[in-house]
């Protein structure tokens, strides 16, 4: 069976092994990035591991400062944290390794995210118009900063919340709180990276538009549900009852939201111009 796949669909025909083929060799680029990052990130272990990974342990981390000088201006009378409540053991004789190789990995992947974007559009790119191939490549750089925007705002907002939240919470002062580093790792990349594809939302939304399915009426009429949504998974994310912390954090899904409402407005305009300028030449023809 032979596919037409390309630009110029007369000049190219490429069979389904052709498009495996193809496929396959952007995915080995888009690992062969990962493996880079991830080998830069290893051979820099102090400073992702005792930076990066280890900020959000140490009571002086930037997120922990603001969150004193806000207090403070708002009257509390001990608003800044002074221990964290808990310490990092290693319990198995590989773990310090194996967690440096996982760790490493974790940041390659993120940082190679992009280029790894970039594969996949230029998979695509062949079956795709010029009006399409335009367009797509702002969604590739703003999927991108999004996804960045998203990886910060988790790192420096809602893991070191939600960190220093159960790594001082006691059931009994009998217990003492002794994190694995496996755990204490795992607990920031899941928050973090959570949080960044939770930032995706706008470019759902797109292509979602897109396909018809959602239109921004829709998404004003169940706009009060997605206010509700936003606040129990704001809930979710900061195990804490400070309605300050909750806001802060809600805030941004909020107007992710309100963004993403905008994209669809936009979205659905074109194709309704699209589809009326087909069907008036359509007419005239």
């Amino acid at each position: 069976m032979k596919l037409r796949f390309g630009k110029k669909a007369e000049d190219l025909e490429m069979s389904f092994l052709d498009h495996l083929e193809a496929l396959r060799w952007h995915i080995i680029r888009s690992l062969a990035a990962v493996l880079v990052f991830a080998v830069i990130a290893f051979l820099n272990k102090h400073f992702i591991f005792d930076t990066v990974f280890l900020g959000p342990y140490h009571p002086d981390f930037w997120t922990y400062r603001q969150f004193c000088t806000l207090g403070k201006l708002m009257g509390s009378t001990d608003p800044c944290i002074k221990d964290m409540g808990f310490t990092l053991i290693n319990t198995e004789m590989a773990g310090q390794f194996n967690q440096h190789l996982s760790m490493s990995l974790t940041v390659g992947v993120v940082l190679a995210f992009p280029y790894a974007s970039w594969e996949l559009w230029k998979f695509l790119r062949p079956a795709l118009t010029g009006n399409e191939i335009k367009y797509s490549r702002g969604i590739i750089g703003a999927s991108s900063l999004l996804f960045f925007i998203g990886i910060l705002f988790g790192y420096f907002c809602i893991t070191p919340v939600t960190i220093q939240f159960l790594g001082s919470y006691r059931i009994s002062e009998a217990f003492e709180n002794k994190i694995t580093i496996g755990d204490y790792i795992d607990t920031i990349t899941m928050t973090t990276l959570s949080i960044a594809i939770t930032f995706e939302l706008p470019m759902v939304v797109y292509f979602l538009s897109k396909a018809g399915i959602l239109t921004p009426p829709i998404m004003r009429e169940y706009r009060r549900h997605a206010i509700v949504f936003i606040l129990i998974l704001a809930a979710i994310i900061t195990p804490t009852t400070d309605m300050l912390t909750m806001t802060l954090v809600a805030l941004p899904f909020y107007l992710l939201y309100e963004a993403s409402i905008s994209v669809a407005y936009v979205v659905t305009r074109n194709r309704r111009r699209k589809q009326k300028k087909e069907e008036d030449e359509d007419s005239i023809s």
